[in-house]
């Protein structure tokens, strides 16, 4: 039995990758979560400040996306805070396709849709810095990590991508059919 193109690794994760730009309010919903993944991973680099900024007025909310992105640049450098927008981006891609596959399939394909969870700590607590490690006790830990977290962040992203890989696009049926 031969693997077509569409069964691939990489046919099933560039059909997980379009799949949520198939339709106006996939992508919409792709892109508000990719922004609030990015905005949540700012504003927790620096929760103090974050803190002090809301609670300040809500209004300042852009000021301080703003001021964290430009503190992470000078922290981490530009691929550092690539990572962390690959990383948002394919959260919210990750995100959309799992929905996806629960309302096509229905909650028994939950069990595949967990895969995406190790993606999603395992990087997101490296984007987000001290401020959720901090809040662990574990403040100190990111600086110890070499390049910054950026294998960690590159880590996470790999096992996002692997996660679409494996789930394709939830539209098709990944089983395949028996020919005698």
């Amino acid at each position: 039995m031969s693997e077509t193109p569409r069964d691939s690794h990489a046919g099933r994760l560039t059909a997980a990758v379009a799949y949520p730009f198939t339709s106006a309010s996939r992508t919409v919903g792709t892109v508000a979560v990719a922004v609030a993944t990015y905005c949540l991973l700012v504003l927790s680099s620096f929760p103090e400040y974050t803190v002090q900024m809301l609670g300040a007025d809500l209004a300042y909310a852009d000021d301080a996306v703003l001021a964290l992105t430009a503190n992470t640049y000078e922290t981490i450098g530009a691929l550092g805070l690539g990572l962390i927008v690959v990383y948002a981006v394919a959260t919210g891609v990750a995100l959309t396709t799992a929905i996806g596959r629960v309302r096509l399939a229905g909650l028994r394909s939950a069990r595949g849709v967990s895969s995406v969870l190790p993606g999603l700590l395992a990087s997101g607590c490296a984007s987000c810095g001290a401020g959720v490690l901090g809040l662990l006790g574990f403040a100190g830990a990111l600086a110890t990590l070499p390049f910054h977290g950026n294998l960690v962040r590159l880590a996470g992203l790999a096992l996002l991508v692997g996660y679409l890989s494996r789930i394709g696009d939830p539209r098709r049926c990944s089983v395949p059919s028996r020919t005698d």
